[in-house]
Order: structure tokens, then C-alpha cells, then sequence
């Protein structure tokens, strides 16, 4: 199969340093990983022939990032689990307070995101909630191999994934895509670095989770 018909979570678990293009150009490759890459560069009006040159253009062993594809289904839940469920239950709390405290103090400027902390603490709660059922229920049956059994929790995840990836929409545009504006205080500045690197988790955390993990147990 040309990389063009290839899915965009496909490449993204295959090609080194394809997340990145595709974070660059805004193309879905967590929640949106089932489509191809012409129609991924259709829907944001680049041509297709542009985004492969962009994919093929990178070096090789662009990524320092493990190849997970090659890891049991225990090693890559005990990743997830560290890397990911752990971080994020860092990140949250402390991006709330800063937010808090940035609308409290610049609640008055137009460029201020105000309304941002309660969309970080509803982000939180609904993160926390799944992230709980995916301990308690769903990776426990996939550590059994019980991978046709556990296809309805799956689809749920899938749902609360795009859910979560709908957040990240509203968080974007609060935020003009995460950019402080001129002046931002050291707070504010902060707090938009967090911000990027909550939302670049969170996106590799449900890209290996729907393309890599869930896929298996199909």
C-alpha cells in the first residue's frame, strides 16, 4: 500500500517523527487515526501530495521514542499507566490553579482565556473517571487476553477518547491555540507551556490506546 492510502494512526505508530508533522498541520492522529492520509489532507485543504513529501522528508530515527508496536499488550498498559495516567494526574491540578490565578488577575484583558479553568477542571473530573474504568476494568481484561470480550468497554473509551479530543478543540480556541499574548505575565507564559505539553501527551497517551492497544484487541 503507497503511504498516501496508508491510515493516519498507521503512520503515526510506524514512521518516526510523524506526530509531529501531523500535530504541525493539525491533522488528528489520535482520535481521527482511521482515515487515510489523502483524506486527512483533503479535510484541511492541503494537498496530499504535500503531507507525504513533508512524512518522507523526515529522517530516519527522527524519534527517540520506543517502538511500541513490538511490546506485549503488560508492557505497553504498564506505559501508559507511568507515562501517562501518573503525568496527567500531575499536569491537571496544577494547570487549573494557574489558570485560576491568571483570570483572577487579567480577567479583564480581551486576550485573557477566561473560562479556562473550569474547562481544565471538566477536563480533569472526566479524565480521572475514565481514566479509573480503564484500571479497574478495561486493562485488567486485556492483561488476561480477554480482548473479544472487553469490544463494548473499548467502544466506550473510543466515545470518551473523542470526547476528550473535543476538549482539546474548545482549549485551542480559548487559548488562540495556545499562544500567550504579548505582555502574558510569567504565570500566563507558564502556564501555556504546560498547556502544550499536556495537550502533546494527551494526544500520543490516546493515539497508542485507539491505533496500538485497542486495534489488537479487536
Amino acid at each position: 500500500m503507497s503511504l498516501i492510502e496508508q491510515t493516519v494512526g498507521r503512520t503515526a505508530l510506524t514512521l518516526p517523527g510523524a506526530t509531529r508533522v501531523f500535530r504541525d498541520h493539525n491533522i488528528d492522529f489520535c482520535c481521527g487515526g482511521r482515515i487515510s492520509l489523502r483524506e486527512a489532507a483533503e479535510r484541511i485543504g492541503l494537498a496530499p501530495e504535500a503531507l507525504v513529501d513533508a512524512l518522507e522528508a523526515l529522517p530516519s530515527g527522527a524519534s527517540d521514542e520506543r517502538d511500541w508496536q513490538s511490546a506485549s499488550n503488560d508492557e505497553l498498559i504498564d506505559h501508559i499507566l507511568t507515562r501517562y495516567h501518573d503525568v496527567h494526574r500531575q499536569q491537571l491540578p496544577e494547570l487549573v490553579r494557574m489558570a485560576r490565578r491568571v483570570e483572577q488577575v487579567h480577567g479583564e484583558r480581551d486576550t485573557c482565556p477566561n473560562g479556562l479553568a473550569d474547562l481544565l477542571t471538566t477536563i480533569y473530573q472526566e479524565m480521572e473517571s475514565h481514566m479509573q474504568k480503564e484500571e479497574q476494568i478495561l486493562f485488567p481484561m486485556l492483561r488476561r487476553g480477554m480482548g473479544a470480550q472487553a469490544r463494548g468497554p473499548i467502544a466506550v473509551m473510543r466515545h470518551e477518547h473523542d470526547d476528550h479530543g473535543e476538549h482539546l478543540e474548545q482549549l485551542a480556541t480559548l487559548t488562540d491555540d495556545i499562544t500567550p499574548p504579548k505582555g502574558a505575565c510569567t504565570t500566563w507564559r507558564a502556564l501555556y507551556t504546560g498547556l502544550h505539553e499536556f495537550r502533546d501527551d494527551l494526544m500520543q497517551h490516546i493515539h497508542l490506546e485507539n491505533n496500538l492497544l485497542f486495534e489488537r484487541a479487536g
